[in-house]
């Protein structure tokens, strides 16, 4: 793969000549992409670097996932306007030991080395960490959008904060990394591994970003941090269902960044109904993560019981009887499920008529819910996903 397709779909690449020259040559580069684990869950912002790392990886370069459980622990600022909440020892370790197995879902787990930080900062003496602090000054600190920022409007930054570049620098330095990847939020972090490189007399990482994927919520950058992602490890159901509720604006930059579709590829899908074209998306995406069958399968589902009204073949099953209640209502059925964050919102839902129960609306969250004569079961429909068979 020459390096022209190597930088498709790339937003910024800094050093582009001297990693063209190295290519170009027949070198193998060091391609570094960094995951810190501070939740247990990769998402398909991750997915758009991954994807680049693959690309790299089919090329023969060398694929290097280094798992940051070290810097997971400070908390990286990039973005932020406010502290992260402190994670412990045990809880990185924990989440780290989920992201290799998701991470193989895209990489070849027989071609990428596998780091993680630890291993030296663990090591690393109090003079050492002082004198690595040496290498950048509080102004150039804050020539970062998000330090100046919160700088300006009074909001604290703490001094370990202040180290998470220098800190990301650094595992260049120590990997020998020729090239870093990673999302457009990355490149001023990227860039101090650069600089470091080169004050230490070795030669300098290109970098690499590519562009941020929107969220669920079609406003900000996908983020564990704001609960508004699609995960790895999600079920096919959930990853089917969460591209059908994507607008119809932002589906189709998760074409282009997650299934690499290039503009010829977009026009002719731009031809069909919106909906045919974004359930094409969410059974491409189910199918990477799953297979074809189960991809194909999901569509069918989803167009069963969302196109058609009918019910899902499969559901959540809850006894009357499991609530061990005298009287057992529609308000306690509901947040029995674990679907609701609170009964106000079961409340706000049925007033809204947004609930059924046997395809009939529900006006009383305490209706008590009781089968007919005869009747085996009932169901129950909160808003357009949520659907469960009671029994008695």
């Amino acid at each position: 793969m020459d390096i022209k397709n190597l930088l498709l779909g790339v937003e910024t690449i800094i050093g582009e000549e001297e990693l063209a020259e190295k290519i170009c040559s027949g070198q193998k580069v060091r391609v570094k992409f960094g995951v810190d684990p501070t939740r247990p869950d990769l998402t398909f912002g991750h997915l758009v670097v991954f994807n680049k790392l693959k690309q790299f990886q089919d090329a023969g370069h060398e694929a290097i996932l280094l798992i940051g459980d070290y810097t997971a622990r400070i908390g990286d600022p990039s973005g932020r306007s406010d502290l992260r909440p402190e994670l412990t020892e045990e809880e990185v370790e924990k989440n780290a030991s989920t992201y290799l197995e998701q991470a193989f879902k895209i990489l070849d787990r027989e071609k990428t080395i596998v780091r993680k930080n630890s291993e030296w900062f663990s090591k690393m003496s109090f003079a050492e960490s002082l004198n690595l602090t040496r290498k950048m000054t509080v102004a150039q600190m804050l020539e970062r959008d998000d330090f100046s920022k919160r700088f300006k409007s009074k909001q604290p930054i703490s001094m370990v904060e202040f180290m998470y570049p220098l800190i990301q620098g650094y595992d260049s330095v120590v990997l020998e990394s020729d090239l870093e990847i990673g999302g457009s939020d990355q490149l001023f972090n990227m860039l101090v591994g650069r600089n470091l490189q080169k004050d230490m007399g070795m030669a300098t990482q290109a970098v690499l970003t590519m562009p941020l994927l929107v969220g669920l919520d079609g406003v900000r950058k996908m983020s564990k941090s704001y609960d508004n992602y699609i995960a790895f490890n999600d079920s096919s159901k959930d990853i089917f269902g969460k591209i059908m509720s994507l607008s119809d604006d932002a589906m189709w930059e998760y074409f282009k960044l997650l299934l690499n579709f290039n503009d010829n590829q977009l026009d002719d899908l731009k031809n069909l109904h919106p909906m045919d074209a974004k359930k094409t998306l969410a059974e491409s995406l189910t199918s990477l993560f799953f297979d074809e069958f189960v991809g194909k399968n999901e569509r069918a589902e989803f167009s069963k019981v969302f196109s058609k009204g009918k019910l899902p073949t499969e559901m959540p099953t809850f006894s009357i009887s499991s609530l061990d209640l005298d009287k057992p209502t529609l308000l306690s059925m509901l947040l029995n499920t674990e679907n609701f964050d609170s009964k106000g919102a079961i409340r706000r839902l049925v007033k809204q008529g947004g609930v059924k129960v046997n395809n009939e609306k529900a006006s009383d969250p305490e209706a008590e819910i009781t089968l007919e004569d005869g009747a085996d079961e009932l169901i129950i429909k909160a808003g357009k996903k949520i659907f469960i068979r009671v029994v008695k």
